[in-house]
């Protein structure tokens, strides 16, 4: 069944679901209805010559600069032309798609003004697979995603250029291959396509649905540090975290003792110490406070998801339009800013258990650097001089973007969001974080095979997994193809699958 677009219930996993796994759509017949009524009243208010923002005047600093009839037409095209000034390599596909689905959405609401035929050109190019090429940078996330977004539009004039069938095209080309109508651009139509803050909201919502997956093979990882480690498990007791309330630090700890149960260690079969570092016993409240900023940013996306960000928004029932700043990336870029600081955050800590893991004076019987020629051989030595790199690169990426505000157009648009500059360095975020990660799995894995006891069935599982990749470090090799197929196993997100069907699903 195709994901029904009606303005209104676009969740993370539904923009998932067409951005990445090619999901088709439709678009709910009764906002079919509200499309066609507020093109109706644009209409009638171009034919009575009534001022309105970037219909029949210029737009920015030119906003005061009224168009005539013969300019109306043209200016759509030119707008297109002028704000089509990206730079550099390709957006990811993934991410163009969730755009187009995120800007038929807002159409849905009936607010922008487009004609019909807009709007089904965007369906029909995701449900047929035209993709348009976009240079990822060059928005400043207001007034919306200008430059990406006037790549996308240049497609509605047979312009520009798409991926269609894995082959890059020029855009009628694509557009001819797929039997796709060019449509063209009317009054308002282009700027009613490009005037939202759709590709950083595809994107942070894409990172969100990767980030949850993230956190939760960072459980199962924290969860096997702590069995080799012989951690003390009271401190994931979950009265403990009841009394204190924070909803994402009772789920972390209730996930940890799902995955460890049955093992010696939280059968109390193991002796451990009173307490432990606060690497060990603090996770609960470090990765559950990701996970509340998580549920947070969720909510924030998914509003603008499911709301008008376009400029002027038209209301036909109230014979209004209405000129402001919907286009603003703000509310995504603030909260998105917070989760890659957290996901920095649970990098951070994932090192300082590696470190326990390789440290003979903190690893409780543990060999050094998990080798058993130690001076002979350095072990996973090296590893943590590989995470480490990584962290420091996160927590460069971590100065929050919404701050750094740098005035444009005259200074017309004299404070932006920069909401794509946090978009693109939190992809970069999690990309090391994966590597991270993926590094304690390793560790972790090998320290497990130095101990004799049993281990919970979560964590039994996981160290299943990684050795179907990774063997045991008898003795050195190089390790580069180790850590990067522990980072695309992470990525992959094996692991939790496997762990989840053996356990139950850790949220």
């Amino acid at each position: 069944m195709p994901i029904v677009l009606d303005g209104n219930s676009l969740t993370i996993e539904k923009l998932v679901a067409i951005a990445r796994d090619g999901e088709q759509v439709e678009v709910a017949p009764e906002a079919w209805e509200r499309i066609k009524k507020c093109r109706a009243m644009l209409e009638r208010k171009i034919v009575a010559h009534e001022i309105m923002y970037g219909v029949n005047t210029g737009i920015g600093e030119f906003s005061e600069v009224v168009l005539d009839d013969d300019q109306i037409k043209d200016f759509q095209k030119y707008l297109v032309y002028n704000h089509a000034a990206g730079i550099g390599e390709p957006a990811p596909l993934e991410y163009v798609r969730g755009a187009m689905a995120g800007r038929i959405n807002v159409h849905a609401h009936g607010n922008s003004g487009i004609r019909p035929e807009i709007t089904q050109t965007l369906v029909d190019m995701l449900n047929k697979g035209v993709t348009p090429y976009i240079c990822q940078k060059g928005s400043v996330g207001a007034s919306g995603d200008l430059a990406p977004m006037s790549q996308i539009a240049l497609l509605l004039m047979g312009e520009g250029e798409a991926y269609y069938k894995g082959e890059l095209l020029p855009g009628k080309e694509a557009m001819d291959r797929a039997g796709i109508p060019i449509p063209g651009l009317l009054a308002r139509d282009g700027l009613g396509t490009i005037n939202g803050s759709n590709v950083l909201t595809a994107m942070s919502a894409i990172l969100i649905y990767d980030t949850n997956n993230w956190l939760k093979q960072a459980e199962i990882a924290a969860s096997m540090s702590l069995e080799a480690l012989k951690a003390n498990m009271k401190p994931y007791s979950p009265q403990l975290h009841i009394a204190r309330g924070f909803k994402g630090a009772i789920r972390c700890a209730a996930a940890i003792k799902k995955i460890v149960a049955g093992g010696d260690l939280d059968d109390g079969r193991v002796k451990c110490k009173v307490q432990d570092a606060y690497s060990m016993r603090s996770t609960p409240q470090v990765i559950g406070a990701a996970h509340d900023a998580l549920a947070y940013a969720r909510s924030q996306v998914e509003i603008e998801l499911n709301g008008v960000g376009d400029n002027p928004i038209f209301f036909p029932d109230e014979n209004l339009q209405l000129s402001g700043a919907n286009f603003q990336g703000t509310p995504v870029s603030l909260p998105m800013d917070m989760i890659g600081m957290a996901i920095t955050m649970i990098s951070v800590m994932s090192e300082r258990r590696m470190n326990r893991l390789n440290n003979p004076a903190l690893s409780v019987g543990l060999p050094p650097f998990l080798t058993k020629g130690a001076g002979m051989f350095s072990g996973l030595m090296l590893s943590q001089y590989t995470a480490d790199m990584q962290i420091v690169e996160q927590r460069i990426l971590s100065t929050p973007a919404c701050t750094q505000s740098i005035p444009a157009a005259a200074d017309q648009e004299d404070f932006v969001s920069m909401g794509m500059n946090t978009a693109i360095k939190n992809a970069q975020i999690l990309d090391n974080a994966y590597g991270i990660l993926g590094i304690e799995f390793m560790a972790a894995a090998q320290a497990l095979d130095f101990r004799e006891y049993k281990f919970g069935k979560g964590t039994q599982t996981a160290h299943d997994v990684i050795r179907k990749y990774v063997d045991f470090l008898e003795i050195d090799r190089p390790l580069y193809h180790d850590h990067t197929a522990m980072k695309k196993l992470v990525k992959s997100c094996e692991i939790l699958t496997a762990v989840e069907s053996a356990i139950g699903s850790l949220e």
